[in-house]
Order: structure tokens, then sequence, then C-alpha cells
């Protein structure tokens, strides 16, 4: 089954919903709503100015339509049993055709000096008693009652729902079917209805996740290490010869790589280092640790813009040391000869995407693989990387660190070294929070950036207009900074929904300094490196948690400059205090973790292991916690091997 073949979803909504990152129908089911509304007829009598009103009526007049650019007010007048109310709305001018004069009409909104200004209408009286309506995100082109009907269609269509939940424990904690706890967490009666649906599910997550971290960590046990005779001396010469000095951070973590890949156990470690702390040179010397050894090693990078990267440091850091460095990704034209050259051992490192682990690729003697931005991968990409070699060592890289307590959990088997220390020369990123009405400020501070020569990095939360209008979109910042700033410098676009080529196209351009100002969405990778960058401005910086601001931020202040992020926000501005304060990404997440839970930790909707759809690793940590021990009970029940098309399914979902 298909998304196109449940009912009502067209070529039109099918587009709609695949902004949404609905692409199957598994995933249109298991997309959860995001909160609850109470719908129920408000006491006008205890109404003061301010609050929020619920009410129903009759349509007294024609609405009347006014429009301001992209946007519309649209106003009527409603009449209910004992009042008649003056009716606000914005941008659902679509709708007048619709509204009759003697239409039944439900209006949500706030009560303005004996006014409504309505977030939301429906057609219909209110139930005499209290609804629970679901609220689902939505883009430009769908509303949430077309994806509430998507759904409930998908419920009267002949599919089978996966459910991973084992018996053994869905009897141990009293669950409900996996098909009944979504029933519930998209059409509840009551509040228990969603309490005991999101159990059910949130276990599930935790199951999957912690059964398949688990069933990797047993499958890289279950072989003995490679066994290495390395030179400590000439790994030393290689770490004086670089242009700088490690940190002592860095220092202990290639100790421990070095007594990892030395010793009989197969490595299987995280590096995790805050934005700007020095993963990658460590990463780097354990590749040279590894050929030293007669190993060929592989380092895997979530973007073709991030490998080249990678690529062009790494090359240059081995030319004198005889090491041959090739660069393997989508776009490699000759990569028959690259296949070639690893399979007759012609190549000593190899570094790309997620094209390292293609069929074709076969490697000669694979002894040590790294993954960088780990959890930008899902655990099979990983998997299946780790499989080309026959027992090689393996390093995760993140630059999102996470609390100890937590990392322990997520990570419990796995060796942990953590970078907290800056190298020297970096400067502390001078952090300042704005407000819409000193826009002319920022303006201002960007206007000298760019007459120092330097670049500067826009951000904005979304791509297009969706349901939350007072949000800033991409391409409008785009056309507002052109017009203010496009007469003294160039600018770009940069966001998601531009293809490979045309972020690979625009990046490059802003590496080169011949885009002055990028203006992106959240796409900016994690590690790329313009040093040149010496501004960061995020709009509605509010709609982000503490760790991904922070991670933004750490994409300029990669110099000797002075380098500056400004916060654009009207809201939470005591919580994004927190970022003028310090720049630890330590400290950060702790305080995330405290403020709003894991949701953001991760960055904003990244996709891998970490995006739980409905378990916060914060609020749910039981959850997790127990989920953990009973999938390493679980694996106990059979041989290891007998798991492995188990793990396979957990990818699948409605069939």
């Amino acid at each position: 089954m298909v998304l196109k073949d449940v009912k009502g979803v067209g070529p039109k909504s099918e587009k709609v919903l695949n902004k949404l990152e609905i692409f199957t129908p598994d995933d249109l089911i298991n997309y959860y709503p995001y909160r609850y509304e109470i719908i129920a007829r408000s006491d006008l009598k205890s109404l003061k100015d301010g609050d929020k009103i619920v009410i129903d009526g009759v349509l007294e007049s024609l609405p009347t339509i006014f429009f301001f650019g992209r946007k519309d007010r649209m106003n009527f007048k409603l009449r209910t049993a004992s009042n008649l109310f003056n009716v606000t709305i914005f941008n659902r001018g679509f709708l007048k055709n619709k509204l009759k004069i003697g239409s039944n009409i439900s209006v949500i909104g706030k009560l303005e000096r004996g006014q409504i200004i309505a977030s939301d209408l429906k057609f219909g009286l209110l139930p005499d008693r209290p609804k629970i309506e679901a609220v689902y995100h939505t883009v430009s082109g769908i509303t949430g009652k077309q994806i509430e009907n998507f759904i409930n269609n998908l419920f009267f269509q002949d599919f089978k729902i996966s459910d991973y939940v084992p018996e053994l424990y869905a009897q141990k904690y009293g669950f409900l079917s996996k098909r009944k706890a979504l029933e519930l967490i998209h059409f509840p009666q009551t509040l228990k209805d969603i309490n005991i649906a999101s159990k059910r599910l949130k276990y599930e997550e935790a199951f999957k996740f912690m059964f398949k971290m688990n069933y990797l960590k047993l499958s890289a046990k279950k072989n003995d290490g490679l066994k290495r005779n390395v030179n400590k001396e000439k790994v030393f010469e290689f770490i004086n010869k670089l242009p700088f000095k490690l940190t002592i951070d860095q220092e202990k973590a290639v100790e421990a790589i070095y007594d990892d890949l030395t010793s009989e156990k197969r490595m299987n470690r995280l590096l995790q280092g805050d934005v700007g702390s020095g993963k990658t040179i460590v990463a780097i010397i354990a590749l040279y640790i590894n050929y030293l050894s007669g190993y060929q090693g592989a380092l895997m990078a979530p973007t073709e813009i991030l490998a080249n990267q990678h690529f062009i440091n790494i090359e240059a850091l081995f030319k004198d040391f005889g090491v041959k460095v090739i660069l393997l990704t989508g776009n490699t034209k000759s990569k028959t000869k690259v296949y070639k050259l690893l399979e007759n051992n012609e190549v000593d490192i190899i570094i790309g995407t997620h094209a390292l682990i293609s069929e074709k690729v076969n490697y000669a003697n694979l002894g040590l693989v790294i993954t960088d931005e780990q959890h930008r991968f899902g655990v099979n990409q990983r998997s299946n990387l780790k499989n080309k070699g026959k027992k090689p060592d393996i390093l995760y890289m993140s630059a999102t660190p996470i609390p100890r307590t937590y990392a322990l959990t997520l990570y419990g088997d796995m060796d942990v070294s953590s970078i907290k220390t800056v190298p020297n020369g970096r400067k502390e990123i001078i952090t300042k929070i704005k407000n819409t009405k000193e826009i002319k400020d920022v303006l201002t501070m960007m206007l000298d950036e760019i007459k120092k020569g330097h670049q500067i990095y826009v951000v904005a939360p979304l791509i297009e207009e969706s349901d939350r209008s007072d949000l800033t979109n991409v391409e409008t910042l785009y056309e507002n900074l052109e017009k203010a700033l496009g007469k003294v410098c160039k600018l770009g676009l940069l966001h998601g929904k531009m293809s490979v080529k045309e972020k690979d196209e625009i990046m490059n351009k802003f590496k080169e300094n011949k885009v002055q100002i990028l203006v992106s969405t959240t796409v900016i990778e994690v590690g790329v490196d313009v040093k040149n960058a010496t501004m960061m401005v995020i709009f509605d910086a509010f709609q982000f948690g503490l760790s991904a601001l922070h991670q933004l931020r750490g994409r300029v202040g990669r110099n000797d400059l002075d380098s500056y992020c400004i916060l654009v926000s009207d809201h939470e501005t005591e919580r994004l205090r927190i970022l003028e304060k310090t720049c630890d990404g330590f400290k950060i997440s702790e305080e995330d973790f405290k403020l709003r839970g894991s949701g953001d930790i991760f960055g904003v909707r990244q996709s891998g292991d970490m995006a739980f759809k409905i378990l916060n690793i914060k609020n749910d940590f039981d959850i997790l916690k127990a989920a953990k021990e009973d999938s390493e009970e679980y694996l106990k029940t059979k041989k290891l091997e007998n798991f492995a098309n188990i793990v396979d399914e957990m990818q699948e979902g409605i069939s």
C-alpha cells in the first residue's frame, strides 16, 4: 500500500504531505498531533477581556475581506443565543464563498474589547459535551482537518499495522493493541485516552530504538578486535607536525583511541564534542593509526558539502606522509575507478557520503569506520558500513553533546570520549538578543560586518508560510534583506526543498565569498567551515531549543576574529539569555533538558535515530530505561542471528 492509495489523497495533496515528511501510509498514521484542543462552549458571563472564547451561533452578515500583501483579514457578525459579536479572522479569505447568512458557525479565539479575534472557525454548532480535537502541524496547501480525514480514512481501509512490542512486554505493562493506541491518539474521547495511548506508543518507539542499539552492540562484541602493531613514535611524529597544538581533551581522546585500536577488544567509541572543539583532527589521527597498522579507513559524512570539506582537509594533512586518500559521493564521476582502487587495496582512506555503503563498494581490508554526525544516519546505514569489513573498529562522532546520564542509557555499552576544551586562538562568540522593533539595529550590525569584508548567515525557521502566520519564512526574509542590503552585497538563498546540486552551488559560492549573506533554513550543515563568516542572525529564535541555537551559532567564530550571534525574538527572551551567558555546549544541553526535554537537543527535525516522534527523552526517561532493560532481556531469548530479520522489519510499517 502506498500513500496515494489512502482515500482522499490525490497527486496535489500527496506533494503537500511530502513537505511534512509524510511519504507512506506508515508516516501518515504515525504523524501524531502536537497538541489537543478541548472544545467546550464558553460561559459568556464569566469572560473578561483577553480571555479565550469558544462560541457558536448563526452568521448574521456576509463576510468582508481586506487584503494586505499576501495576507487577508475577514470580518463578519455572529449571533449567539444572547449576543451579537463582530468576528475578525486572519488568512481565512478562501472560506468566504462557503459562509452564507444563516449558516451555523463555531468560533474559537480571544475576546478583545467586546469583539472576537478568531484563531479558527468551524461549520456547524458545538457538541453538547466537551470535545477533544487533535491539532497537527501543517504547511501551506493543507489543513489539520484534511490530515485528520486522511488518517480517519486509513483506519477504514484494508491495511496491516506492524507491532514491535513483544507480547511478553505488552502483557507486562497491560498495553492496548497498536491499532487501538493509534485510534485513541488521533481521535480521543477523554484525556485518559490520550494518556494510555501515548504510553503504549512511546514505549514502542523506545523499545525499537533500544533494541536496534543493543543488537548492534552485541553484534560488535561477538567478534574479537583486529590485531594491530602500531609504532607510537610515528603517531607522535604526525601529531608534532600539525600546525597547532592539541588540547588536553583532544590528547586524552587520542590516547583512548590508540589503546582501543591496539588492544584485542573491538573499538565501539563515541567521540562527542562541542561545536568547534576539534573532533575532526582526533578522527584524522585515528585514521592515521589505522593506516600505520596496514588497514583501510572510511569516514562517512551526512552531506556532500561536509564530505568534500573533510576530503580537502585530510588530503592536505597527509600529503607528506604517503597516505592515499580518495573521495566518493553521489556526484563522483569515475565511481568504477574508485571501486577498483578500493578493492585492489590501492586506497588507504576513503571519505564520502552514504555512497560508501553502496552494494558496489568492496573494501580490501577495512579496519576503521568513522561516521561524522552519527545521529544523522539511521542504525541500518551505520551497520551497513560496519559490515563492509570483517570486524572493523568503529568511531562515531557527534557535535551534539548530551548529558552523561542520558548518554549512559542511550550509548550504554559504548565508550564515550568528550572534548570540552576549545582550541587556542578561538574567541567566544558574542551573543545578543534583539526584538523585532530593533531590526534597524540588526541591519546596521550586519552592514558593519559586510564593510569589514566579512560574511553572514541568516536563518529563518520556515521554508514557506505555514499554519503559524506569525513566523518568518525564508523566502520572505530573503526578499526583505535583498531590498535592504542588496545594493552593498550579494545574497544567496538556501533551503531543504532545493536539489543537492543547487544547495552545493550556493554553499560553494558562500565558501568562495561570491555570496556575502546566506539566507537559509536550518539546513546549514554542522561542521561546514567558512572562516570568513563572523555573524549569525536567527529569526524567531524562540522556535528553537537552546542546543539547536548553539549548533547554528557554531557556524561562526571559526577564526580569531570577533564573531556575533544575533537572536531575533519577541518571545521566551529569558530562556534565550542562557546563550548570552555561556558558549559551553555541555551546559547548554543540560539547560535544554531542564527547560524543554530532548526535542531540539538533536536539531530541528533531523533524520536519524534521535528523531523520536512522540517520545521525549527527558520527560519519558523512565520509559526509555525500561525499554533498554526489556530489549536487553529479549535479546537473550534467542541466538543473535535470529534477530537480524526483526531489525530489518523495523524499517517498515504499514503494508
